[in-house]
């Protein structure tokens, strides 16, 4: 498993590099895994991004280029304000504080899970997730 162990690294180190922002985004990091679960995977994560106008900033977080920025705004509206309610419940933070966190996070999380410009197979994914669920809260 040194594929996964090396993904879940640099998702945390990446994440680590980021500690100027006053959004705590370890809290969110298990939304991030949560909103993938329920949407099926990845490529449902993916498609729901898609369909609400991210089409272009989805496509930069896959490919291996650098990655678009998306705002807090764009989040909310791709989630709708009951999702993301809940998300900021379960993390202690306001909904427009999650939806910032949120913004900063699904980039780096979905760039990581997409190193080679595609979307892995769902099991690969599913095991990547496992994994960081373990390192975050293992």
């Amino acid at each position: 498993m040194g594929l996964l162990d090396q993904l879940a690294g640099q998702v945390l180190g990446s994440l680590g590099a980021q500690k100027q922002d006053p959004v705590p985004q370890g809290d969110l990091i298990g939304s991030v895994i949560g909103l993938i679960d329920q949407a099926g995977g990845l490529q449902g994560l993916l498609q729901k991004l898609q369909a609400s106008g991210l089409g272009d900033q989805v496509a930069s977080w896959v490919g291996t280029g650098e990655n678009q920025a998306v705002s807090g705004n764009q989040i909310m509206d791709a989630l709708g304000a009951g999702q993301l309610a809940q998300i900021a419940q379960q993390a202690g933070l306001e909904p427009e504080h999650a939806s910032t966190g949120l913004a900063q996070l699904l980039p780096q999380i979905i760039d990581q899970l997409t190193p080679h410009g595609a979307v892995p197979q769902d099991d690969m994914v599913a095991q990547g997730i496992s994994l960081l669920k373990g390192k975050l809260f293992g």
